[in-house]
């Protein structure tokens, strides 16, 4: 269940809300040589102000190759002109509550996989009642437990949707 809820922030953070932070660009791969790498690997990623990204390739050969992928990323970010620099452009409102949806369903499918991860812990439970290894008062006990933890679980997935939501709807 932690990790599910690991997973989570990881994918929250790949939501971009209007100012720049380097985690946007780290799902990006380029073509290094014929092998696809992670952009964090043939570049150093840093941030000139509150909405300019710096990307500055370790190997001239790299610029093009990177500005590419940068461009074919669906970002929505933008080269300045005279620097290896790109611009998160501020968002509309159409596209923050596209964003909302897409931080739901994100939450959506953590609750479900802390879901599926409380019924398998049922079920080993169940089988060890019916190999009369636990008693059935044991099986109550492990599943009060295993539902205390799943909700416990759940409300951080709450939250943590919640605060993504705030930070997207913030002009």
């Amino acid at each position: 269940m932690k990790r599910s809820i690991e997973t989570l922030k990881e994918n929250l953070m790949k939501i971009r809300t209007g100012r720049a932070h380097t985690g946007l660009l780290e799902h990006i791969t380029v073509d290094y040589y014929g092998c696809p790498t992670p952009i964090s690997q043939v570049a150093q990623l840093g941030l000139a102000d509150a909405r300019t990204i710096t990307v500055q390739p370790w190997e001239k050969k790299m610029v093009a190759v990177v500005e590419k992928a940068i461009r074919n990323s669906d970002l929505g970010l933008n080269r300045l002109a005279k620097s290896f620099a790109f611009r998160c452009h501020p968002l509309t409102e159409e596209r923050r509550r596209d964003l909302t949806k897409v931080v739901r369903s994100e939450g959506e499918e953590t609750k479900v996989a802390i879901r599926n991860l409380r019924r398998d812990a049922n079920n080993k439970v169940a089988a060890l009642v019916k190999e009369k290894e636990i008693s059935e008062d044991d099986e109550r006990r492990s599943n009060t437990e295993i539902q205390k933890l799943t909700d416990k679980y759940i409300g951080e997935v709450d939250k943590l949707i919640a605060e993504k939501e705030k930070e997207i709807m913030t002009v």
